[in-house]
Parts: structure tokens; C-alpha cells; sequence
């Protein structure tokens, strides 16, 4: 994939997970990138998005603010994630990705922050079930 623009990049990212394409997501990413996530914890890209999605019945995403650093090598967005896990169980929250991005213009590591609390019972509910 050819280097994207922050802006580009944070919306192919947020199309990714609208459509639920760990594909398109994954193709953000270096080929040993990763994502720390509340959630799941640290995992490869190429298996965390397979993970999300298979946990997502739906979601709709709406970007709050996008901040670059001076030198473009971090990118945060917030936005709003308005999940719905599998068991059609509602999970919204509010989210940061701060994006730390190689020379090639792809993502190395992705830190997702959140609090988990609101959603975390039903999130291990369904996945004990």
C-alpha cells in the first residue's frame, strides 16, 4: 500500500472497522505490526482484527478529532465507537488510537485507549458463552 496521508489513513482505518474488513485493516500495518487493546491485549494486527470482527455484530464509528505530531510519526483519533458485540448485546464507548507510524507511512503499533469498565461484563459474558 502506498503511504497515506493522516487523514487518509485514519479513514480507511475507521472504514475498515465499519465494514468490519480485517483485510483492509491489516493492510494499514507493517507486516510485524501490532495493537495493544484494553481488550484483547497485544496481539499482531493480523490476528486482532479477525478477533474483533468475529466478537462484532456491528459497529458505527464517528471521528471526533484527528492530531498529528510535527513530524507525522504518531497520528491520534478520537471517535466515538458505537459496537455491538456478536450476541447483539450494545457495547458503545468513546476511543483514542494513537497510531505510531514507520517511514514507509504504515502503522508499527497501534495503542487503543478506553475504559473498559462499561462494556467489560458484557464483552467476557459473550465470550464464556
Amino acid at each position: 500500500m502506498r503511504s497515506l496521508s493522516p487523514d487518509d489513513l485514519v479513514q480507511t482505518y475507521l472504514r475498515a472497522l465499519s465494514y468490519a474488513d480485517a483485510e483492509l485493516a491489516t493492510s494499514l500495518f507493517t507486516p510485524d505490526g501490532v495493537v495493544d487493546s484494553p481488550l484483547y491485549g497485544m496481539q499482531a494486527a493480523r490476528d486482532f482484527y479477525p478477533a474483533l470482527f468475529a466478537d462484532t455484530a456491528s459497529s458505527v464509528l464517528t471521528l471526533r478529532k484527528t492530531l498529528v505530531s510535527a513530524d507525522a510519526a504518531t497520528v491520534a483519533f478520537w471517535f466515538d465507537f458505537d459496537w455491538v458485540l456478536a450476541n447483539g448485546t450494545p457495547a458503545p464507548f468513546t476511543v483514542v488510537d494513537v497510531a505510531e507510524i514507520g517511514e514507509d507511512g504504515l502503522i508499527t503499533r497501534l495503542h487503543i485507549v478506553y475504559d473498559t469498565h462499561p462494556i467489560r461484563e458484557s464483552w467476557v459474558a459473550q465470550n464464556e458463552g
